[in-house]
Parts: structure tokens; sequence; C-alpha cells
């Protein structure tokens, strides 16, 4: 019998840490509310003078990000119909196939959930999970528990430098911004100075690497892994919906011919606007945005898809995985009307800028983003709350407004792996609960904190 490594070893401690003391995630959202406006009755005269004026700034914010919401659940529900498709699913099996070893199928669900995650992160939740599941099945000596973690590993590590990431796309289109945010931001922040500049695809690159050697080095041997049996999950997919249709009715659900001309529709539109926003390559990438992502998104999956029925049984099943936005995004909001709404935006940068300076600060913003995402765990709704004081700091401090999206999304991302928020529209799938695969996030998590430190600080542009 093989002994442990260090990093399984420590592995493994943390899940059992995990297991005992990790609370729902909605707890750090209302703990992140109260803290929030105690800080600003701290900081802020006006607000002690009249404590009605904090609890109207927060009601007011409540509802500021409703189209914010919408737009993520649709991302959730998009990827989630893309992933589930049946073209996908061959894909799925295909490369479930490739591993020899347990620890090998471990690295390849990370690496594949990262490079999945640039696409879009709710696609990455599923296809990881998915791919978590298929490879359990073709190599039951692999440590299920870790594939899971494996599967979450795009949405703890690259997914904001993608084509999903929220705070650039924010950025980029000042419709997904509230409009007291833009009055602070100013004119838009173009994709080819964000997620598409070479530094920041380089701190992606060494991610990867990094990530996926440290998956391969947690996982379990053979002699401690834990399988799906062993942990009692059931990897039996379910039998698909019989097919074919009785009534006339139902035979137009069961067909393309109105579903695929309502694709090409959408694609054409996709294809129309962008070039009608664009002069060139650069400029098409700065016309993506929310809307257009999420649109190809649905006219992708209907096309995969194929036909109405199909469609409309992966969104119905989608649809649950999006819950925790619903709940917790509008407390978000009230957390930025109390933002915006007090001095204590205002206090919080004068603090960056007294305790940085301009080579140092990026790798301030990423310890400070990552701990913030303890308690708002939504990389475009933590940047609203954050951006009028993190972007005002950095103009003082002469760091460029781009730079400081990329640092912000690189420890926003670190977040995830630390709290369970965003594994809730998987576990159901994978059949685990979030205290069975957090020992190993947190340990990517430390592994990765201070990589990004140095990555920030070393790729940080001149201004």
């Amino acid at each position: 019998m093989h002994a442990a490594n260090p990093v399984e070893r420590l592995a493994l401690r943390a899940t059992s840490l995990a297991e005992r003391y990790m609370p729902d995630a909605f707890v750090f959202a209302l703990g992140a509310t109260l803290l929030t406006l105690g800080g600003a009755l701290l900081v802020d005269p006006a607000m002690q003078a009249d404590p009605s004026k904090l609890v109207l700034a927060w009601g007011n914010g409540f509802w500021e990000l409703i189209r914010f919401t919408l737009q993520m659940c649709m991302i959730v529900i998009g990827g989630y119909v893309l992933a589930s498709s049946p073209p996908v699913a061959r894909l799925i099996e295909r490369l479930a196939e490739l591993p020899r070893t347990g620890r090998g199928a471990v690295a390849l669900v990370a690496f594949a959930a990262m490079i999945s995650s640039l696409l879009n992160w709710g696609f990455s939740l599923v296809f990881g999970a998915l791919f978590a599941r298929a490879a359990a099945r073709r190599r039951p000596d692999a440590d299920y528990r870790a594939l899971a973690a494996a599967s979450f590993l795009g949405l703890g590590t690259v997914w904001a430098q993608g084509l999903s990431g929220s705070a650039a796309l924010q950025m980029a289109s000042p419709s997904s911004m509230p409009k007291a945010l833009v009055e602070i931001v100013g004119d838009p922040i173009p994709l080819t100075e964000t997620i598409f500049r070479w530094q920041s695809i380089a701190c992606v690159a060494i991610e990867v690497v990094v990530v996926t050697w440290v998956a391969w080095l947690a996982a379990p041997g053979p002699e401690r892994a834990k399988n799906a049996a062993a942990l009692g999950v059931d990897l039996r997919d379910e039998a698909p919906a019989p097919g074919g249709a009785c009534t006339p009715g139902e035979r137009f659900e069961h067909s393309p011919a109105l579903l695929l001309p309502v694709v090409l529709l959408g694609f054409s539109y996709l294809f129309l606007s962008i070039r009608a926003r664009s002069t060139g390559i650069a400029d098409a990438l700065n016309a993506l945005d929310f809307n257009t992502i999420n649109l190809f998104l649905l006219m992708l999956g209907g096309l995969l898809h194929w036909t109405p029925a199909s469609l409309m049984r992966a969104v119905k099943d989608a649809t649950p995985a999006a819950w925790g936005v619903l709940l917790q995004f509008p407390f978000y909001g009230g957390i930025f009307g109390v933002m915006t709404g007090s001095q204590l935006s205002h206090a919080i940068a004068s603090v960056f800028v007294h305790a940085s300076n301009a080579t140092f600060y990026p790798a301030v913003i990423v310890t400070y983003s990552a701990v913030l995402g303890m308690f708002v765990p939504s990389g475009g709704s933590k940047w609203v709350i954050e951006a009028p004081y993190v972007l005002q700091a950095a103009r003082q401090l002469g760091v460029p407004d781009g730079w400081m999206v990329v640092s912000y999304d690189l420890g926003e991302a670190i977040a995830n792996l630390c709290q369970p928020f965003w594994m809730l529209p998987i576990l159901a799938l994978l059949g685990l609960k979030a205290r069975d695969i957090m020992g190993f996030t947190w340990l990517v998590a430390l592994v990765l904190f201070p990589l990004v430190l140095v990555l920030v600080t070393v790729f940080c542009p001149a201004p």
C-alpha cells in the first residue's frame, strides 16, 4: 500500500473540517448585509443622525440588480441546455474513456472544467458534473469526491476571464450596470483591455497548468479512494423519456420544423448586431455582452437539442439550478444601495489609497475581493458593490482600469473555492453535499491564492 503524499493528506484533512463547519451560502449573504449596514453607520455621520436614510438606501438598492439577476439566471439555464444536449453527452462519454488511472481522471476533469468555463461558467458547471459522473463510471478506482471537486474548478479559477466573465462584460456594456455605477465609472472598458489582453491570457494559462497538477496530486490513491458506490451514489442515468408523438399537436413538439427557422433567426440577429457594432475582430469581441452571449447559448442549445420537446425538457431541468440566484441577488442589490447611498464606498477607497501603491494595489484587491466573495458569492453583483471604490482608488494610484477588472476577477474566483453557493446547481446532479468536496477545493485555494498575488503584481501593465 502506497503512503499518501502530503498534498493528498492535506486534502483529506480539509474535507473533514468542511464536513463539520461549513454553513449554507445564504447565511453569508445575510451576514454581509448586516456588516455593510454597520460599516455605513460607523463612517457616515448623516446615517448616524438619521438611520432611516440607511434603511431607505438598502431598500432602494434591493431591486437595482433585477435585470442582471435575470441575465445570470439565463446564463445558468443556457449553460445547462448546452451541456445536456445529445452531442455534448456523446463528447463526454468519449472523453471519459481517455484516463488510464483514477488520478488521471481527476486531472482531466479539472482541466476540462477550466477550459469549458472560458466559454461559459453555466455550461462548465453542468459539463464538469456530467463528465465527473461519466469518469466515475469508467474509473471506479477514482475518488468520487475528488472528481466532483475537480468538476467545479472552472468556477474557482478562470471562469471570470472567459466569455461569461460578469465584471468584464458589465464594464463593456453599461446597460448591465445600475445607473449610479455608470455615473461613477464613466466610459465603458472594452474586453480588449480586460479578458483579451495578453497579461490576462498568460495568467489563465499558468493557472490551468498549476491547478491541473494540484488536482492530480490531491486525488487519493486507489487504496484510500472512495468511489461513488462507497458514498451511496447511484451513477446509473435515468432512461430518456419515450420519443414519438401521438397527436398532431405533439408532432410539432417532436419535429425541428419550427425550431430550426427560429434558431436561424437568432444566429442571423447575432451576426447583424455584432457587425453593426464593430469594424474589426477587436471591435467584434468588445460587442459581446450578457444578452448576446445568452442568446447564442440558447440558440446553440436549440440547434443541438434539435426539437422543441428536448429543448423544453432541458430548460425545465435547468430552472431549479437558478433558485439561489433569485433568492440572494436582491440582497446584494441592497448592499450596493448602502455602499453608494452612504460614505462607506469613499471610506474604503481612502483606506486602499493610503495602504497601498501602484505596484501592490492589484494584489490588495485580489485579497479583498476573495474575502468579500465569502459573503457575496457573485462575480457580477459583487463587482457592482466594489467597482465604485476600487476604480476610484486605482485612478488615484495610476493603475489601469482594465487591469483592476482582471485582478478583481482572479481574486473573486478563489472565493468560490471556499464557500458553497455556486456548488448548489450541481450537487444534486452529483448526489453529494458541499462538505463532501470542499476539502479539495480549499486545498486548491491554498495553492492558488499566493500564485495569483504574484501574477497580478508581476504582470501589472504600466499606466
